[in-house]
C-alpha cells in the first residue's frame, strides 16, 4: 500500500508570475533523502475528489533542503492552489521520492553532460545540475533550456548564480520563441535542424556521456532522435516526462462505454501480500479497475510517464498502450504499468510486491 507522508510548508516563493518554489519539512528527514532528479507524488482533496500530481524535486542532494516547483496549469486544480493558495505552515501530504531520472554520479569522474528543458522541464534538471557539479568537480554540464520569452524562465537568477560559481564547468544556452535576438540560433523551437545547429557550433556532440531531456514530448522526441543521429545510444539518454500522450486511453476508455456486453476478466493483485480478486471488462484499464474494487494501488500520474504503479504480470496477458518509464529489459521481464495496461486473457494475475 503507498505510504503518504506528512510535510510542513515552510518557505513558498514566486520564481516567475506563475510558478511557485515551495519549500517542505518532512516529520522524519531520512525518509526523504532524494536522489538528483526524482520527483514527489502528493494527493490533496478538491471538494470531495482526492487528486495525485506528481513535482520534481529541484534542490540539490546536498542542500540540506527539500523543494519542489509548481508552474500553474491552466485549469489545474492543484497547480492553480498551489500557486494562489498555498502558504507556509500548511501541511502537504506525500510519498516519498521516486523516479530515474539520474546517472550515478562519482567524485573521481570527468564526465560531459548535457541537458535540454522546456519550460517547467527545468525543475529535476536544475537539480541534477546542482548535484552533478557539486559532487564530480571534474565534469562539467551544458544545459539548452526553451521558453517562450524571457519572462517564462523558470529559475534565471538562480541559473546565472550557478555559472558564476561554476565558471567554466556549467554553460546555459537560452532558446526563445517569440524573443527576438541577434544570434538565430537562439530564437525559435528547439527541432531537428536546431539541434544539428547547436551541436555543430555550441555542443561538441561527441564528448557527451549523458545526455537529459525534461519537456513536451513532442519536443523531447525531436531532441531524442537527433541525439541518437549524431552518435548516442539509448542508455546515454534519460528521460523525464510530465504526461504522456492519452489518445490510446480515451481510444480505450469509449470502448468501456460501449461494452455492456464485453467480454469479461477474473483477475487478481497481489499487494503488500495480500491476494485482491475482482471480475472485470477488458475495457478497463487494471488500475481503473482495482481501484473501482477497493485495491488500494500505488499510482499517481496514471498517463506512463511515472512508473509509480509498476507491477509484474505473473499469469495472463495485458496490452500496455503507452510506456515512458519502463526500461526495455523490464518489459522483457514481464513489468507493465497497470494504468496502461488492458486485460487481453480472461484471466490476469499482477504483482505489486516484486519490485
Amino acid at each position: 500500500m503507498p505510504q503518504f507522508h506528512d510535510l510542513t510548508v515552510t518557505d513558498i516563493r514566486k520564481t516567475i508570475r506563475d510558478a511557485v518554489v515551495v519549500t517542505l519539512t518532512p516529520a522524519q528527514g531520512s525518509d526523504f533523502a532524494f536522489t538528483q532528479g526524482q520527483y514527489l507524488t502528493f494527493r490533496q482533496d478538491f471538494g470531495g475528489t482526492q487528486l495525485r500530481r506528481s513535482y520534481s524535486i529541484c534542490a540539490g542532494t546536498d542542500e540540506g533542503i527539500l523543494q519542489i516547483g509548481i508552474k500553474k496549469v491552466e485549469g489545474g486544480a492543484f497547480s492553480t492552489w498551489a500557486n494562489d493558495v498555498l502558504k507556509p505552515g500548511d501541511v502537504l501530504q506525500a510519498m516519498q521520492p521516486q523516479g530515474r531520472f539520474f546517472t550515478p554520479l562519482e567524485a573521481g569522474h570527468a564526465k560531459t553532460y548535457l541537458g535540454f528543458a522546456g519550460g517547467s522541464g527545468i525543475t529535476p534538471v536544475l537539480s541534477l545540475i546542482k548535484t552533478t557539479l557539486s559532487i564530480e568537480p571534474l565534469s562539467t554540464f551544458t544545459l539548452v533550456y526553451a521558453n517562450r520569452s524571457g519572462s517564462s524562465i523558470m529559475f534565471r537568477e538562480e541559473l546565472a548564480d550557478l555559472k558564476n560559481i561554476y565558471m567554466g564547468r556549467l554553460s546555459v544556452i537560452h532558446v526563445l520563441e517569440n524573443d527576438t535576438h541577434e544570434t538565430e540560433l537562439f530564437v525559435g523551437r528547439v527541432d531537428e535542424k536546431k539541434c544539428k545547429a547547436l551541436f555543430a557550433t555550441f555542443i561538441d556532440i561527441d564528448t557527451v556521456d549523458t545526455a537529459f531531456i525534461c519537456g513536451p514530448e513532442p519536443m523531447m522526441l525531436t531532441i531524442a532522435a537527433s541525439l541518437r543521429a549524431h552518435g548516442l545510444g539509448d542508455k546515454q539518454i534519460k528521460y523525464e516526462l510530465f504526461a504522456g500522450g492519452q489518445s490510446g486511453q480515451i481510444a480505450q476508455k469509449a470502448k468501456v462505454a460501449q461494452a455492456k456486453t464485453a467480454n469479461l476478466t477474473q483477475a487478481t493483485v497481489t499487494l503488500d501480500g495480500t491476494a485482491h480478486s475482482f471480475t472485470m471488462t477488458k475495457g478497463q484499464s487494471m488500475i481503473d479497475a482495482a481501484i473501482e474494487n477497493a485495491v488500494d494501488v500505488p499510482f499517481a500520474c496514471k498517463a506512463g510517464v511515472c512508473s509509480t504503479c509498476k507491477c509484474k504480470v505473473i499469469e495472463g496477458e495485458v496490452d500496455m498502450i503507452a510506456n515512458h518509464a519502463l526500461e526495455d529489459y523490464e518489459v522483457e521481464q514481464g513489468y507493465v504499468l497497470s494504468c496502461q495496461s488492458y486485460p487481453l486473457t480472461d484471466r490476469v494475475v499482477l504483482d505489486y510486491d516484486g519490485h
